[in-house]
């Protein structure tokens, strides 16, 4: 069984495919606009047709799902964190320093007990990130 986080952005998610793209090397799977859709739109649900209805990215393997939902403006990420490896203190660094980037440092990439280089960073989306190179700090 896989477990995949599925975002929903609010209108936001092709913005965020891109940022994702450039930060972490994300790779586009699928991508679908609500106008692509093989069938209508469910009763009540009126996202404009030029929306992402669904995405799915590979970043480092792992596949994280998306949309832009109901198109609210208002997307709320709270109560997780995305976690991502790096290589090495240098890619760590690289990946923090990209999704910082307008967003917020929650707790700068730092040596810790269980990580030579572990910090926690808000993207510019509201997405709560926590970056860390594997392995006991020696």
């Amino acid at each position: 069984m896989h477990i995949e986080p599925y975002l929903f952005f609010e209108g936001r998610t092709e913005e965020a495919l891109e940022f994702y793209k450039q930060a972490l090397g994300a790779k586009v799977e699928m991508m679908m606009r609500n106008k692509e859709s093989p069938e209508p739109p469910p009763p009540g649900m009126k996202a404009p047709a030029d929306k992402i209805m669904h995405a799915s990215i590979l970043i480092d393997g792992g596949r994280v799902m998306a949309s832009d939902g109901m198109c609210s403006g208002k997307p709320n990420f709270q109560g997780f964190s995305l976690s991502v490896t790096a290589g090495n203190e240098s890619d760590a660094k690289r990946k923090f320093n990209a999704l910082a980037e307008g967003g917020k440092v929650t707790q700068p990439l730092t040596r810790t007990f269980f990580s030579p280089a572990f910090g926690m960073v808000t993207d510019r989306f509201g997405v709560g990130w926590m970056v860390m190179v594997p392995g006991q700090n020696g």
